[in-house]
């Protein structure tokens, strides 16, 4: 007993400093190695290789790749590359707090594309609330944000519709396919690997990188971007791990809280350890939008509220509490890994 509630503790630890850190290591990374397109697909490597392997040494098991899956699964691919491209985009041209702010903002839109496109039942009462808590947050932190430019606020608007449509229907897609947490890591990953070239040679970011190459001669390696590129691609793929034994160690609400906890960490340790953050009324919009989403949590948590349930309400009936959890849990597992905290 005392050993395994060590194991847990330990995962759930794991996961919180992984979850929490994961964000402004990104920005690290990002500030170091100004090169977007080769980061995300360093960490796409990453997760792949790190998946592979640990397939192989039987640690974990993932679906076979195979191209008719690779197929149908390639839309997804390509939604959750653009997703994470934006997302690092605004990283470098803003700072974490702007970037939590919009992540915070995808419920309200997932309320709306569910309700216009997926036919659900308008949100309850409590679930508009938090919606609406969760705005004003957001619309008290762009007024007041000191480092507003149009570059960033671009990137974060793309990412918002991005990781919404990703939210909305990739997660439903990839639910159709039956690929379990490990197969869906490696496919998304994956054909994520293969589609990165194509926007290095369309942002052009291709020249960049051989003219820095070119500038700077035999002294191009750069210690700190070497390690910083290095942490944020081994926090990608721990995260995985962490995020995906930590759900099955605990219970879905106790994983809720982890997450919720994580993004206030997240927050606390960027004020601490840099400038890069928000002014102290821009500190006080962004927590109070994340208030809006740990009462959207609360909202959703109720039995029938969230669509993932009311779908299970329609499709099996009257389903006792722990198969209504265990769907959620399956539904919320098969979203981005990288993303399940920001």
């Amino acid at each position: 007993m005392g050993k395994q509630a060590y194991t847990t503790s330990s995962l759930v630890i794991g996961y919180a400093l992984c979850s929490s850190l994961l964000a402004i290591i990104n920005k690290y990374a990002i500030t170091k190695f100004s090169y977007p397109g080769l980061l995300t697909a360093l960490q796409y490597l990453t997760s792949v290789a790190g998946v592979w392997t640990l397939g192989k040494l039987g640690l974990l098991y993932h679906d076979p790749f195979n191209f008719q899956t690779a197929k149908k699964f390639a839309p997804a691919a390509l939604v959750f590359y653009l997703a994470i491209f934006t997302n690092t985009h605004l990283l470098k041209h803003a700072n974490v707090d702007t970037f939590i702010v919009f992540r915070s903002l995808t419920p309200l839109l997932v309320a709306i594309a569910d309700t216009a496109f997926r036919k659900q039942p308008c949100p309850s009462k409590l679930t508009f609330v938090s919606l609406v808590i969760i705005l004003g947050g957001a619309v008290g932190y762009v007024m007041t944000d000191s480092g507003f430019s149009l570059t960033a606020y671009s990137w974060a608007v793309a990412y918002l519709v991005t990781i919404t449509t990703e939210m909305v229907y990739i997660k439903h897609m990839v639910t159709n396919l039956g690929l379990n947490t490990w197969g869906f890591v490696l496919y998304n990953n994956l054909l994520s690997l293969i589609i990165a070239p194509v926007f290095w040679f369309l942002t052009g970011e291709h020249l960049s990188i051989f003219r820095a190459i070119e500038s700077r001669g035999q002294s191009w390696f750069e210690l700190d971007a070497f390690v910083a590129v290095s942490l944020s691609c081994v926090f990608g793929l721990l995260i995985s791990f962490f995020g995906f034994a930590a759900r099955k160690a605990i219970s879905a609400t106790a994983f809720t809280v982890t997450g919720v906890v994580n993004k206030f960490l997240t927050v606390a340790i960027n004020v601490m350890i840099w400038d890069k953050h928000a002014s102290s009324f821009g500190l006080v919009c962004l927590l109070f939008t994340l208030a809006g989403g740990v009462l959207y949590q609360q909202s959703v948590t109720a039995k029938g509220n969230s669509p993932v349930q009311r779908e299970a309400v329609a499709k099996q009936g009257k389903a006792d509490n722990d198969t209504a959890d265990l769907d959620e849990e399956k539904q919320s597992l098969v979203s981005s890994p990288k993303d399940s905290n920001v």
